[in-house]
């Protein structure tokens, strides 16, 4: 339903009764001459890396992996927008992100497309550090030298990115950010702290709920995503082709309405899908994986 009412896409839902890797790629390789893309949901991390790597790389039709891409896009279309409220430059900032699963490693992976370098990862048990031995390949791309906890990493960061889990940060945590925070709570349906404890501390809050300003919603990603890719009849996706879908979704919101609650166009604005759209096509003819 959305994908038809947002971007006048056919599209139905697959449900598979397996968790295996090799047995989810070899019925979606088995299913493909039917799609003009697969769009893959609810797959967990590490499982769902390995999938989407595989089925990109087997077929040639856009592999989507909703979870980690649609959530990384329009969070780092926020970003984009939050940073120009604040008067500070994507590759200055230090950024924490809680929660390392498929959100997290996603979101992390684009921002340093869009070169954002000050990273740390944080998941239940603190900060992704080199001395960890619980770490899989993707946690371990992004450790860093000194361990701690969440409070530890947020110590004088700019941006706090949640993904994770309800009440998991403070306000104390908040005011030991760097000047100007930006907090994007964004735990379903109770989020990592909720906005109205800290409306005088941090300069923009977002959350992944609808009743609270600043929505971070997919929706605003996934469905002009697809109309772009399937014009152009992309043969994959790239990472350079989300972060244009980022630049697009962010340069919506002009100058004289983004504000603190405005970060972020509404999901209901019909310009979002074409706009998207029209950017991944130019993304896609530069990186020579479109077919018309």
């Amino acid at each position: 339903m959305l994908f038809k009412q947002f971007a006048d896409i056919d599209a139905f839902p697959i449900c598979l009764a397996t968790q295996d890797v090799e047995e989810i790629i070899k019925t979606v390789k088995n299913m493909a001459p039917v799609f003009g893309g697969v769009n893959l949901e609810d797959i967990a991390a590490p499982r769902c890396f390995e999938i989407e790597k595989r089925l990109q790389e087997e077929l040639d039709i856009p592999i989507f992996h909703d979870d980690q891409h649609g959530t990384a896009i329009v969070t780092t279309a926020a970003l984009i927008n939050a940073l120009k409220l604040v008067r500070k430059e994507i590759d200055r900032i230090r950024v924490v992100i809680n929660g390392a699963g498929a959100a997290g490693v996603a979101i992390a992976r684009l921002l340093n497309k869009a070169n954002c370098t000050h990273i740390t990862l944080c998941d239940s048990k603190g900060i992704i550090s080199v001395d960890r031995t619980d770490l899989n390949a993707e946690k371990q791309s992004f450790a860093v030298e000194k361990g701690g906890s969440l409070a530890d990493a947020l110590v004088e960061a700019d941006v706090f990115i949640g993904v994770s889990a309800p009440k998991v940060v403070t306000p104390e945590m908040v005011k030991s950010m760097a000047k100007d925070p930006i907090v994007f709570a964004m735990a379903n349906p109770i989020p990592e702290i909720q906005p109205e404890l800290i409306q005088d501390i941090a300069a923009v809050v977002a959350t992944g709920r609808s009743d609270y300003p600043n929505q971070i919603n997919n929706v605003l990603a996934f469905p002009g995503l697809f109309r772009g890719a399937l014009d152009c009849r992309a043969t994959s996706l790239t990472t350079e082709m989300y972060l244009q879908a980022a630049r697009a979704i962010a340069s919506l919101v002009s100058p004289n309405v983004l504000d603190r609650e405005h970060i972020i166009p509404s999901v209901f604005d019909n310009r979002v899908a074409t706009t998207v759209s029209a950017a991944v096509q130019q993304a896609a003819r530069e990186a020579g994986v479109a077919r018309v």
